[in-house]
């Protein structure tokens, strides 16, 4: 089992200048827009795909108004299993028109096997509707990727647990949702010098990392970023910004 976890991060290296590219068309379609990340699926696919999204906000400061998630089955479905709904494509494309695509939308859609009906479906809606659309899947060749302007497939073969997706093809999607959620935050500037300038404090150990951050970044001390994360309202940019100012402290 440890073998094939270790193979399904080994199965992703083809398609990385996909991407690549992939991170690029997404950062230039959101920077100075109101486009949206939207990540459609079904079972284990879009539960891994939730992840990714939820994580945006505490980790870049994403906001959630630019988040939306076209899932089978509905919300309900990440919590108990709904396995007839990932047959149900129309109810995918009412999700994706009730959203209200643009072109600075973003759709990604995620299925193991690549012939999802109700991910398929949510991907030509979309793509009609002008979003751009991005397939993750782990068979070559698959119906998702054809109908997603660019795939990302890793192929990461038989399962040993036969069918059992949330195994190899599961672990394989999480990294490529990381590196492709990750690599476009870092493209509309969330992230410098390896730090998560953009983080949102909620707790004592973010205010901690916070702290930190606006020390290193601005080269100053810890009381002195402390001071300037209170006079910023714990926005780690603007305290940056301020305690690189010789007079901050007044």
């Amino acid at each position: 089992m440890w073998q094939g976890q270790t193979d399904a991060i080994a199965a992703i290296e083809p398609c990385l200048p996909e991407l690549a590219k992939a991170c690029e068309e997404m950062a230039k379609r959101l920077k100075g827009s109101a486009g949206r990340i939207i990540y459609a699926g079904a079972g284990t696919s879009i539960r891994i795909a939730v992840q990714d999204g939820v994580e945006l906000g505490p980790t870049f400061g994403w906001p959630e108004s630019r988040l939306a998630y076209v899932i089978a089955g509905g919300p309900s479905a990440l919590l108990a299993s709904a396995e007839g709904a990932e047959d149900d494509a129309a109810d995918a494309a009412d999700q994706v028109a009730a959203i209200v695509l643009t072109p600075n939308d973003i759709l990604i859609g995620v299925a193991a096997s690549g012939r999802t009906p109700f991910t398929i479906a949510a991907v030509e809606a979309a793509r009609t509707a002008g979003a751009y659309t991005i397939a993750i899947a782990n068979n070559e060749g698959s119906p998702l990727a054809s109908a997603a302007e660019i795939a990302l497939t890793a192929a990461t073969g038989a399962e040993l647990v036969t069918g059992s997706t949330r195994m190899k093809a599961g672990t394989a999607q999480k990294a490529i949702l990381n590196l492709l959620s990750t690599g476009t935050m870092i493209r509309l500037g969330h992230v410098i010098d390896g730090e998560m300038v953009s983080m949102i404090i909620s707790n004592e150990k973010l205010l901690a990392r916070g702290i930190r951050i606006v020390s290193k970044l601005a080269a100053v001390s810890d009381e002195e970023a402390a001071a300037a994360l209170n006079h910023a309202g714990n926005d780690i940019k603007a305290a940056i910004a301020l305690a690189k100012t010789p007079d901050h402290a007044a």
